[in-house]
């Protein structure tokens, strides 16, 4: 009987697609016709039914066994009919649990399971005893892990990306897998891929206020200061509606976003005037920030021994902390926590480190035509004497040793052994000229950087409408 009514169904079938492929115009007509009145019909009466705001709403939830295994289908091609005596084709294996969490600086390879959803004690004792699986939680920094587990929560595969600290453009990834002699692990390493990212902001406030509402990483906007550090003054020029929009790469490993890059081009229009920089580099031609007309942004002094920080006394006369009494103050004081890096702010020579007077821990570094900088009171040095230093390399860490009353670095420019306003000598100091011979490759990369920060204005003008 059975039997029977499949094959006048499969009958009524065919003929219903023969009626279709003969006359496709009536049959159309006719559906649309019969839509058409439907909808009328339905537009009449939906005003006749209550408001759905008006009517209640309950919220039901039921937990949900972690041991329950829902039945895969393997394709809908080959699922018959249980009536005709037939049953589905199901796909035996079992289902695969997917998380994700970021590590804590408290972590222990248990709680961090745990986050994970995996109930898994051998996976427990393998993060806490194998020498490349403990690398996980060896850093207080936080990393981004993914697990799959089994329906019973046994832990199946973990991995793990974070920097390389000895490669600048690398990445370590972590795999913990289990195999058929139970689990295993292998660190392997990559390289970082680059994106870049558009963005713009208003100056309401502060920078690192304007950036913030943007949803521009920190260590983006402080690269944003840096850049026009010696055309505008961060603490004192800024205005309200100032603005600026910036293209910078985004660091990425497996698709992963691990870290920010460098800006590649910015723009700011500051008090009416526009500042712009776009990034350039060529084989063994070191790196800087150029304006679209070629000009040099990079000087021979950076502006500041730190990347972002406030000065907390300037050069000149002033009211002497220590020794209580007016005193003349041949440097500049940046407030910072102690253990915040320094960095040199030209090319040179390490003179001296080590400890002096009042001085505490100090670096001296000889530049060019006999010019010398100070870093005063550091808690730690990390450089040599003798040691040749590139503009921007690490050469310790602020502190307060020596005369001080407080975490801070004391910065010092001499010039032929007479003080001078390192600030000024700074904003002052000759541009870093590009090569003739690089323009016409430094032309192609300025403007399709230009072309850049026309779709990062675009777009903060689109969002601000």
């Amino acid at each position: 009987m059975i039997r029977q009514t499949f094959n006048a169904t499969a009958a009524l079938g065919r003929q219903t697609t023969d009626l279709i492929i003969r006359h496709p115009r009536r049959l159309m007509g006719g559906i649309g016709a019969l839509l058409l009145g439907t909808g009328v019909t339905a537009f009449g009466i939906a005003p006749l039914a209550p408001d759905a705001a008006d009517l209640p709403v309950r919220q039901v939830v039921e937990a949900l066994p972690a041991s329950a295994q829902p039945t895969l289908i393997a394709s809908p091609l080959a699922t018959t009919d249980l009536a005709l005596g037939n049953p589905l084709l199901a796909d035996p294996r079992p289902w695969t649990l997917y998380r994700s969490d970021t590590t804590r600086s408290d972590d222990t390879p248990q709680s961090l399971l745990q986050r994970l959803g995996v109930n898994d004690t051998e996976a427990q004792a393998f993060l806490g005893r194998d020498p490349l699986a403990r690398q996980l939680l060896a850093s207080r920094a936080s990393r981004l892990v993914h697990a799959e587990a089994a329906p019973d929560q046994e832990l199946q595969r973990l991995t793990a990306r974070w920097v390389d600290p000895r490669e600048e453009r690398g990445f370590l990834r972590l795999v913990v897998e289990r195999g058929a002699d139970g689990l295993s692990s292998r660190l392997e390493k990559g390289r970082l891929e680059s994106s870049p990212r558009l963005a713009g902001g208003e100056i309401q406030s502060s920078l690192f206020a304007a950036t913030d509402a943007a949803g521009v990483p920190d260590a983006v906007a402080v690269q944003l200061a840096e850049m026009f550090a010696s055309d505008i003054d961060f603490r004192r020029d800024l205005r309200r509606g100032d603005r600026f929009h910036v293209v910078y790469e985004t660091l990425t490993a497996d698709g992963e976003p691990l870290k920010t890059g460098r800006i590649l081009a910015a723009d700011f229009i500051n008090d009416g005037r526009t500042h712009e920089a776009v990034w350039f580099e060529a084989p063994g031609f070191k790196g800087g920030y150029y304006g679209f007309d070629g000009e040099s942004k990079r000087r021979y002094y950076l502006s500041s021994p730190l990347e972002f920080s406030r000065v907390s006394s300037g050069y000149g006369m002033r009211f002497h902390p220590v020794l209580g009494q007016r005193r003349a103050h041949l440097g500049v004081d940046f407030a910072a926590p102690t253990g915040t890096p320094v960095r040199t702010v030209g090319d040179g020579v390490v003179e001296f480190a080590g400890v002096q007077r009042g001085y505490g821990n100090v670096i001296f570094i000889r530049h060019r035509h006999n010019q010398v900088t100070v870093y005063a009171h550091l808690s730690r040095i990390g450089v040599r004497t003798g040691q040749r230093v590139a503009q921007g390399d690490f050469i310790g860490n602020v502190g307060s040793t020596g005369m001080s009353t407080g975490p801070h670095l004391h910065w010092e420019f001499r010039d032929n052994g007479v003080h001078k306003d390192p600030l000024q000598v700074a904003r002052q100091s000759e541009a870093v000229k590009l090569p003739d011979g690089l323009r016409p490759a430094f032309m192609v990369v300025a403007q399709a950087q230009r072309l850049q920060l026309t779709a990062a204005a675009t777009m903060q003008t689109a969002s601000a409408d």
